[in-house]
């Protein structure tokens, strides 16, 4: 038999191995062979336990990507909970309103509007305050042009509704009014 076909037969290849003599192979030849169909089924092993835990990698990585999705917001809406709590009791003190209480009511609805602009801050939110800035197609949404002599042509005369960016993402634009100069 000649040496490919050994290995062949060592390594389980499809050729179907001849009976050798066993004058034909020598001990040092023989514990070769053993020594390489050892080591053939050591790396057998470790790349089938390789790819298991490359499997259970990817699936373990797959669930964590779902739950990453679904529980995203997860940490925003336990701050604003709270603000939750603060609403329920201000609509219940007004349900209970006399002309006294009435104060405290704008009092506390002004105490949680606060809060609620606090916790949009704290995770990223920002205003785009565009009032007396040059209109930027970028940030601001044109409504309507307005003829204005105190403001320069170009520039956003009145903001209509605020807008919104999460840090450095546009998340709403500002509806303005922009200025024009006045007609001859």
């Amino acid at each position: 038999m000649k040496k490919t076909d050994t290995n062949n037969a060592a390594a389980g290849g499809a050729e179907t191995a001849e009976p050798v003599e066993a004058a034909t192979i020598t001990p040092e030849q023989l514990e070769e062979l053993k020594a390489r169909a050892d080591k053939a089924e050591e790396n057998w092993d470790r790349l089938v336990r390789a790819t298991a835990d490359f499997d259970n990698f990817k699936k373990r990585a797959a669930r964590e990507k779902q739950d990453a999705i679904r529980y995203a917001n997860e940490g925003l809406l336990e701050k604003l909970v709270p603000v939750l709590d603060n609403f329920d009791a201000a609509l219940s003190a007004a349900q209970t309103s006399s002309a006294d209480s009435a104060q405290s009511l704008q009092t506390g609805v002004a105490m949680i509007f606060q809060q609620l602009k606090k916790v949009l801050t704290d995770s990223g939110l920002e205003e785009v305050d565009a009032t007396g800035q040059a209109f930027d197609p970028n940030l601001h949404e044109a409504v309507s042009q307005q003829e204005s002599k105190d403001v320069p042509e170009g520039n956003v005369l009145q903001q209509l509704r605020k807008g919104y960016k999460l840090r450095d993402r546009l998340l709403r634009p500002a509806t303005v009014v922009v200025a024009k100069k006045p007609g001859s």
